[in-house]
């Protein structure tokens, strides 16, 4: 526990001096290619980042918020793409908090605080925490009995249940210190209906990122194109791809598979088939009933994802080292507990 302390001291150090720099300096330079180039070594800094820290949950932690949105939210400041939160005329405090963590649009200003209870995302945690050990327990209990991909089955809610569960935690710190909240994880993915319906609720934190940082730039340098979408559909999900291959990477430190990528690029296809046969059966409206378009994306994402998504995870032993990292935490909390009422 003392080296995960030490690791996030170092972690936070890096990025707030990481990010000083790019407010002192990088933004006094016009927007476009010399402010990228100086931007160059923070993103290079936040890449690597990850690669110090010795424990998979915070080694994941570290990449999401860092080596994926904050150096995307820096490569938008260095072309200015958008009218983004992170605006170098604000006070350091300000920038950093911005451009470190994906907060919600609704509360960009200190008047608009968010008007959600803690007692909301209190009770969410809760429930999320049991599911989670509940299908940990079961993984380490039944590892040896249960069907290879009934477990990665499981793995693919245990990665869900964590998305959530790190964003709920951050969102109450956050919402009692500075009363702020990120942006939502997600918007119950389970319940869509269609897979261009499944990637606008999953882990909407990458989605908004590279909506704005690959798709918006693409469609807007291809004015007048009735393809220009699905290039930038299909460049984004490459993108994904490519940053997951080295999200496996970090955490494993083995060689991609490009699994990772061949999930990404066959969802971001069929995204495209489906938004064309969309266009032309019914002029974009046309879908599927209800309960077959859930029943059929559901079976899909479940098959690829047991596939091609978790087994590059299992391969390098991710999974391993997740549940000894969860074991030795729940050890430790216990010994503590027991030290204090004992």
């Amino acid at each position: 526990m003392e080296a995960i302390a030490k690791s996030f001291i170092i972690q936070i150090s890096t990025i707030t001096a990481s990010l000083s720099y790019c407010y002192l300096i990088s933004s006094r330079i016009p927007k476009g290619i010399y402010r990228f180039i100086s931007l160059i070594p923070i993103l290079y800094i936040f890449t690597i980042l990850p690669l110090n820290c010795s424990f998979v949950l915070p080694t994941a932690i570290t990449f999401s918020f860092t080596t994926w949105l904050t150096n995307f939210k820096l490569i938008r400041f260095a072309f200015d793409l958008d009218h983004s939160p992170f605006n170098p005329s604000d006070s350091l405090v300000r920038f950093i908090i911005f451009t470190a963590l994906p907060i919600n649009s609704e509360t960009m200003h200190p008047d608009h605080l968010i008007k959600s209870s803690p007692r909301i995302y209190q009770l969410k945690l809760w429930i999320q925490i049991v599911v989670l050990s509940v299908f940990i327990k079961i993984v380490l209990g039944y590892h040896d009995q249960v069907h290879q991909k009934l477990i990665s089955f499981i793995y693919g809610w245990v990665l869900f249940l964590l998305i959530d569960i790190v964003t709920a935690i951050t969102n109450m710190i956050l919402f009692l210190t500075i009363g702020l909240e990120l942006e939502p994880s997600s918007y119950h993915p389970y319940l869509a209906t269609s897979l261009q319906n499944f990637w606008g609720r999953w882990n909407l934190l990458v989605t908004n990122t590279l909506r704005l940082t690959v798709y918006k730039p693409i469609v807007v340098s291809l004015p007048h194109r009735k393809w220009a979408p699905l290039v930038g559909i299909l460049a984004s999900f490459l993108v994904s791809g490519l940053m997951h291959e080295l999200f496996v990477y970090q955490l494993s430190r083995a060689a991609p598979t490009w699994e990772m990528t061949l999930f990404f690029m066959l969802h971001g296809i069929c995204v495209v088939v489906e938004m064309v046969v969309k266009r032309v059966v019914g002029g974009g409206r046309w879908r599927l009933p209800g309960f077959v378009g859930w029943l059929m994306t559901m079976v899909f994402v479940v098959v690829t994802g047991v596939w091609l998504f978790v087994p590059p995870f299992v391969k390098g032993r991710v999974d391993v080292k997740m549940l000894h990292e969860y074991k030795y935490v729940v050890n430790s909390i216990k010994s503590k507990y027991s030290q204090i009422y004992v």
